[in-house]
């Protein structure tokens, strides 16, 4: 590589973003790349002229390994829409004046459906004024919702965590269930897609039956079948175990969230926050039936449970990394990393790369064949899809007992 590298990270982050971005640096240093920036706070800390030099903090091969291992977003994220480019070229203008001024040849962004927006304006902006950068895309987001792609990184370590405190959250239950009737409603992220609630199948074992019940987004949520079925069980067993996805709505079109009176933030792409759904659910249970309910919600631990992280989602997340370098530097632009699934047994996967303007603002959902017919489980293929992305883990460097994670002082 002749030109300078810059990466940024967007969206929400995962137990894994960190490993992309590892991924980009050693690769654009050892294809020669004079220097490579990280922009701070994305897109949005970019315009600003916040960025830095990886090189003075990632000095060794220790501290790639710590920033593998390191959650949340090292370069700090962002959820910043660009205008189109007929609505505000003078935007545009100003981002290209600081890539030129940097020397910037390729141009890496680490995100979801939003990002990947981002790359394909700024990609058609700089072919519309005959500019030269190279723009090229890393999936990543734990809801596992970019089209095109296998599964994304992040969604594996994601879907470990999800499995594993379900199935803590059932052993716990069971130890209080004495003469007393329990319904746990464990509600998990993944917006409109249920790839996530669906891991908590994964808790089912020799040692553990799962969840009684899980509902995704995909199947519109029926509140009177819903209680039917709890009364039921209850009928038959002292706990009832439920996740949920945060995104479950009614047949109208109503997130159940909004039932529980939360206030209707909306972020710059439009999306609602969605949080209250164990709740809501929790405190008609108790006032309906009469017995104890707990509302548990793993919120950020599902995306920052690094201690947890799958060995396949860190592999895979540094190897998307490293690819959009390589496609960048071979002439690529306007184009997306995805993972190839190549075999299941032995687990193998490759990379590809589509156009970004097939995947930028899409969504893709469990499939209906992969959802039970009551709507209230997930199926085998579904389990067989997941269970291979959750293996293996990297132990943590440990300090003082605890985790250590890379680092820099540089403030917004």
């Amino acid at each position: 590589m002749k030109g300078n590298v810059i990466v940024g990270q967007s969206g929400g982050p995962t137990a894994v973003i960190n490993s992309s971005l590892a991924g980009v640096y050693k690769t654009a240093i050892d294809r020669g790349a004079p220097k490579v920036y990280g922009m701070l706070f994305g897109i949005q800390g970019f315009l600003d002229e916040q960025y830095i030099d990886l090189s003075e903090h990632i000095k060794n091969e220790l501290d790639i390994e710590i920033l593998k291992r390191t959650p949340s977003a090292f370069l700090g994220t962002c959820r910043y829409k660009l205008p189109a480019i007929h609505e505000n070229q003078e935007i545009y203008v100003k981002i290209f004046d600081i890539l030129n001024r940097l020397e910037i040849e390729s141009f890496i962004y680490i995100g979801g459906n939003d990002s990947m927006d981002t790359i394909k304006k700024l990609s058609d902006y700089a072919i519309l004024t005959g500019q030269t950068q190279k723009f090229v895309g890393v999936p990543k987001t734990i809801d596992n919702d970019l089209a095109l792609t296998d599964h994304t990184p992040g969604y594996g370590s994601a879907a470990k965590y999800i499995a594993t405190s379900t199935k803590e959250v059932i052993r716990d239950g069971l130890g209080f269930s004495y003469k007393k009737k329990l319904v746990t409603i464990i509600e998990i992220m993944g917006r409109n897609a249920g790839w996530l609630t669906g891991a908590a199948a994964l808790s089912a074992g020799e040692d553990c039956d799962g969840p009684d019940l899980i509902y995704l987004p995909e199947i519109p949520f029926d509140m009177d079948k819903f209680m039917e079925k709890v009364n039921s069980l209850l009928e038959q067993q002292d706990t009832v175990v439920v996740a949920v996805s945060e995104g479950i709505r009614l047949a109208d079109g109503q997130y159940v969230s909004g039932l529980s009176g939360n206030a209707d933030y909306v972020d710059a792409f439009g999306h609602k926050q969605l949080t209250g759904s164990a709740h809501y659910l929790a405190n008609v249970i108790s006032g309906s039936i009469g017995c104890k309910t707990r509302a548990v919600e793993f919120s950020t631990l599902q995306r920052s449970a690094s201690h947890l992280a799958s060995r396949v989602d860190i592999n895979e997340a540094y190897m998307v990394g490293g690819a959009a370098v390589k496609a960048a530097d071979e002439g690529d632009t306007g184009r997306m990393v995805v993972i190839d699934r190549v075999s299941d047994d032995p687990y193998q996967s490759a990379t590809g790369i589509y156009d970004v303007h097939k995947i930028a603002n899409g969504e893709k959902l469990v499939p209906r064949s992969w959802i039970n017919e009551e709507g209230t489980y997930v199926t085998e293929e579904f389990i067989d899809y997941v269970r291979p992305l959750i293996q293996g883990d990297y132990p943590s460097v440990m300090v003082g007992g605890i985790p250590r994670h890379l680092y820099h002082t540089k403030k917004k």
